[in-house]
C-alpha cells in the first residue's frame, strides 16, 4: 500500500489547552517535525463543537474525549499513513480517558490515553487499570499524564511513595504492565514537570504496555 509503514511509533504531550490559535499552530508544527504514526494528547480543553480544532492535514482518524466545560479532554490522532481500523470505544463524560482498540495492517493494538486529576491521580489510574483489566491484552500502549510518579527516581527531592501509588504500582504489576520508559532508562530521571509551589521536579508522564511480538520495536514508541 502506498504511504504505509512497516512500524509505527507513538509520542504523548500534555497541550495544556488548544483553544488559542497559535497554540494549535504550534501543535501542528511539533506533529508535522516528529512525524509520529499515533499522537495522544492530553488537556485539550476542548468541548464537543471544538473538535474540529483538532484536525491536521494527513491526520483524518481523530478520536477524543471530553467533559461539559473547556477542562481536561484527551485526544488520540491517528496518521493517514497507517490502515487503522476502529473495533472499540471508550471514554468517560470528563474527558480523562479514553481506550481505542483496534487493527493497524490487521494486527490488533489496544490505546488507553489518560489525563488524572490533580487530586487522587494515582487512585484515579489504579481504578482505570482495573476498570479496564479485561481489555488490557498483549498489543496494549497505556500512556498520558498520569500527574504522579510512579518511583522514587521520578522525583528530584527525597520523598517517599505514598501509599496510594504503592497500590498503583502493584496493580501494574499483577497486569503484568511495563513502564517503557524504565527499560531504557532505568537510572535516568527524565523530569517532564516542575513544581514552582514546590521548588521540584518530577516525572508525571508515562507509558505502560504489556507487549508481545507486536510490539517488538518499542524503542520506536
Amino acid at each position: 500500500m502506498d504511504g504505509s509503514t512497516n512500524h509505527i511509533s507513538i509520542v504523548t504531550l500534555n497541550v495544556n489547552g488548544l483553544n488559542s490559535p497559535i497554540k494549535r499552530h504550534r501543535l501542528v508544527s511539533w506533529i508535522k517535525k516528529t512525524n509520529p504514526t499515533i499522537c495522544c494528547l492530553q488537556e485539550t480543553h476542548l468541548i464537543g463543537k471544538d473538535i474540529h480544532r483538532l484536525k491536521v492535514k494527513g491526520w483524518e482518524k481523530i478520536y477524543h474525549a471530553h467533559g461539559p466545560r473547556k477542562q481536561a479532554g484527551v485526544a488520540i490522532l491517528i496518521s493517514n499513513k497507517i490502515d487503522f481500523k476502529t473495533k472499540l470505544i471508550k471514554r468517560d463524560k470528563e474527558g480523562h480517558y479514553i481506550l481505542l482498540k483496534g487493527t493497524i495492517h490487521q494486527q490488533d493494538i489496544t490505546i488507553i490515553n489518560i489525563y488524572a486529576p490533580n487530586n487522587g491521580a494515582a487512585t484515579f489510574i489504579k481504578q482505570i487499570l482495573l476498570k479496564f483489566k479485561n481489555q488490557i491484552d498483549h498489543n496494549t500502549i497505556i500512556m498520558g499524564d498520569f500527574n504522579t510518579p510512579l518511583s522514587p527516581l521520578d522525583r528530584s527531592s527525597k520523598q517517599k511513595l505514598n501509599k496510594e501509588t504503592i497500590e498503583l504500582n502493584i496493580t501494574i504489576n499483577n497486569l503484568d504492565l511495563t513502564d517503557i520508559y524504565r527499560i531504557y532508562q532505568p537510572s535516568s530521571n527524565g523530569y517532564t514537570f516542575f513544581s514552582a509551589a514546590h521548588g521540584s521536579f518530577s516525572k508525571i508522564d508515562h507509558i505502560l504496555y504489556r507487549g508481545s511480538p507486536f510490539c517488538s520495536n518499542f524503542p520506536k514508541y
